[in-house]
């Protein structure tokens, strides 16, 4: 039975659905790297780093290779790089709104001016979406 393209695809993303595998995959569109200079790179265990680049090999998206006692990765084609090129860029404008939006929330209205208490201090209201503070309950619901 064939795997519909969207489980493929959901599939796909959650193989690269880590921090560890992701760095990997940055460092490696700069060219082949031994394991030996990746541990330098990332601050991980060995054992660790093993893992996730046996699920990376595994994949197909990665390939290795041997000269003695080093192993070398390298990407397997040059379609993940473009991949995380692509992703910075989402990202990018992704946080370029969030700071826009950031932004206008910090604008006073200047109708009804900053939310003040007597004396000029700035009030805090509770939303209940702090931690450790029970959210209110609306009168009569």
């Amino acid at each position: 039975m064939q795997v519909p393209l969207y489980q493929a695809k959901a599939e796909f993303f959650r193989m690269l659905g880590h921090p560890v595998r992701i760095r990997v995959l940055e460092l490696l569109q700069d060219g082949p790297m031994p394991v030996r200079d990746l541990l330098a790179e990332i601050d991980i265990e060995p054992s660790n780093l093993s893992q996730q680049l046996a699920v990376l090999r595994r994949s197909g998206i990665v390939v290795s290779t041997r000269d003695g006692a080093t192993v070398t990765y390298a990407l397997a084609g040059g379609d993940v790089a473009e991949l995380l090129r692509a992703a910075r860029r989402i990202l990018t404008e992704l946080l370029a709104g969030q700071s826009e939006l950031l932004a206008e929330l910090r604008q006073v209205d200047p109708v009804a001016g900053p939310d003040r208490g007597s004396g000029g201090e700035t009030r805090v209201t509770r939303t209940g979406h702090e931690p450790g503070i029970p959210a209110r309950r609306p009168v009569g619901g």
